[in-house]
């Protein structure tokens, strides 16, 4: 899973990266840009694999591997 951490006080955001990456990076932000706010705003969570992306190509090769197989033991 991903996360991406907005801040509450202008338009930044921060990359899709780990939760503990994220909260160090909006920490960052905040001191560097709003100094003296202690950091607010939302997290956006992606289940998605972030790596990933080719899941439904994994799950066609499957139907495909299973068919060839139910043909070749039918003959």
């Amino acid at each position: 899973m991903a996360y991406r951490f907005w801040c509450g006080e202008c338009g930044f955001k921060t990359s899709w990266l780990s939760e503990s990456e994220g909260a160090r990076r909006q920490m960052d932000h905040y001191t560097k840009q709003h100094p003296g706010i202690p950091p607010g705003g939302h997290v956006e969570a992606n289940r998605k694999n972030p790596e990933g992306g080719n899941g439904c190509l994994q799950l066609v090769g499957v139907v495909l591997l299973l068919l060839v197989i139910a043909a070749a033991c039918g003959r």
